[in-house]
């Protein structure tokens, strides 16, 4: 029996439970689709060469959280890389609230902001690229389930080292994240949560999808955006909350082990919020639970957004 290849598709979706929900509208290009009808050429280069940009933007309360901070640096970023985003910031934010919208997102949810270069050659120059296609994805996300928050993430030192600052700037926030995936999958491989990367001198940079922070005789230490670091909109807000609360934060090049020796630490990004580290190549961070600083943090962090 032969079956068509929309069937495979359907079929497809239905065995996988990570697939999108059938009923789901993806912005793209100027207009609302399905999720089946969302499909961008082979020939683009974010499929052909991972060319392109995005933004990960959490929704509370039904509205976007720190939108102007995202599209700033979605528009940095695409700046850094040569490519023109076809739209202005105002008509990205109403797109995203169309896509919100049209997926009924009215309370907590997750946009994924993409900018591709477009239609291209096999070549690898970007001469013949067509317009770049911009597409918006409104959704839920739960990064990791509750219960990881409770006892805090598992982690281990990758071996894989992180791009260099002065090679495609890890501040650029490009579709190209192999270097993360294969920090991802050897922390999976080791059957921990998440990895930390260093930088080929061995300084500490960030974690495969979040930046870190390590508490140290009550002050807070977070790796400078030299480091090879994503200069997160979650890293500046818990900078600015800890700074309220009193506590001093310096961005400071750190190596392993001031991440043995730290008394408490933990991760944040937009996907991820703020969450406990409790173990750091098999050492326990501390007294190996969350600290009391971090959890304090975390309830500012969620006060915070509870108010926007």
């Amino acid at each position: 029996m032969t079956m068509a290849i929309s069937d495979v598709e359907t079929k497809g979706m239905q065995d996988n439970p990570f697939s999108p929900r059938a009923d789901m509208k993806i912005w793209l290009g100027g207009k609302l689709v399905s999720s089946a009808e969302a499909t961008i050429s082979v020939f683009d280069h974010a499929i052909l060469y991972g060319d392109g940009v995005f933004e990960g933007i959490r929704i509370y309360n039904g509205k976007i959280f720190k939108e102007a901070e995202h599209i700033k640096r979605i528009y940095e970023s695409a700046k850094s890389i040569r490519l023109e985003i076809p739209m202005s910031p105002e008509e990205v934010s109403k797109a995203m609230r169309e896509a919100m919208q049209a997926n009924d997102i009215t309370k907590d949810g997750y946009i994924r902001l993409v900018v591709t270069r477009g239609v291209g050659s096999l070549g690898i120059s970007v001469k013949h690229t067509a317009c770049p296609t911009v597409f918006i994805i409104a959704d839920k996300i739960a990064l990791y389930p509750p219960e990881v928050y409770e006892r805090g993430l598992r982690c281990i030192i990758s071996s894989i080292t992180r791009n260099a600052p002065n090679s495609t700037s890890p501040r650029v926030k490009s579709l190209n994240y192999l270097n993360n995936i294969m920090a991802k999958l050897q922390a999976n491989d080791c059957g921990a949560d998440e990895a930390i990367m260093l930088t080929a001198q061995g300084h500490v940079s960030e974690c495969t999808g979040d930046n870190i922070f390590i508490i140290r005789e009550g002050k807070v230490f977070t790796p400078p955006t030299s480091e090879g670091i994503l200069e997160g909109v979650t890293r500046n807000l818990v900078m600015e909350l800890a700074r309220k609360r009193g506590l001093e934060v310096f961005e400071k090049s750190l190596i392993r082990h001031d991440l043995f020796v730290a008394e408490e630490c933990f991760a944040t990004g937009t996907a991820a919020e703020v969450i406990p580290i409790v173990e750091i190549e098999h050492r326990p961070v501390g007294d190996g639970l969350p600290g009391t600083i971090t959890k304090q943090l975390i309830k500012d962090f969620i006060e915070y957004r509870n108010a926007q």
